[in-house]
């Protein structure tokens, strides 16, 4: 694993990724799914059109679901980002939420895009289940606006295809379940049996 920041970068699913979006649709394959909306990134509708073809929904792609566009830092190692852009790093670590990277945007705006979106899939009500399919990244920025910036949400790290469940609450939301990635365990024991090629990376933004 390189330690690559992907971001909005079109990287698409490798094998591992498209073994664990099997896992993930079979997993949900008897939820009661009624829409589906995905980033158009292809490693997330990829991920999507392997849920929908198990529930029997077409993905919708919206844009707003992108992962954090890093602008001039996509598609670099950390040590990387420091070395070429010293005030710029040194600014994207100074100012957690409203530093917007050459480029690119702050977390406060990919933040602000995840809820707009958010509140359209809600206001369809398309239930009883609807699935959201984006990125690390961005779905962890949403939870921290649906649950106050909770201390919970903050420490989670939502791996590739976890599964995180939110269910209406009175006025509010309720965390039902949080980056759930049992589906992952028989897949995990038969990689380790032999070398395959490694998934994308998950950033900590």
């Amino acid at each position: 694993m390189e330690g690559r920041w992907q971001g909005s970068l079109p990287v698409p699913l490798n094998d591992i990724g498209r073994a664990q979006a099997r896992a993930l649709a079979s997993h949900l394959r008897q939820n009661p799914i009624r829409a589906i909306y995905s980033s158009d990134l292809p490693r997330a509708l990829e991920t999507a059109e392997f849920l929908g073809a198990a529930v029997g929904v077409r993905p919708e792609p919206d844009v707003r679901l992108r992962e954090f566009d890093l602008g001039i830092f996509q598609g670099l190692k950390r040590d990387e980002m420091m070395a070429r852009y010293p005030a710029e790093w040194a600014s994207f670590n100074a100012d957690y939420w409203d530093y917007a990277i050459p480029g690119g945007e702050s977390r406060r705006m990919l933040q602000q895009r995840m809820w707009e979106a958010w509140m359209d899939v809600i206001a369809r009500d398309e239930g009883p289940e609807v699935a959201v399919v984006s990125h690390g990244g961005a779905l962890k920025l949403l939870l921290l606006r649906l649950f106050d910036n909770s201390p919970a949400v903050g420490e989670l790290r939502l791996e590739n295809t976890s599964v995180t469940t939110v269910e209406p609450n009175g006025a509010g939301w309720k965390l039902a379940a949080a980056a759930d990635i049992t589906h992952l365990a028989a897949l995990s024991k038969s990689l380790s049996s032999g070398p395959v090629n490694s998934p994308p990376e998950h950033q900590n933004i």
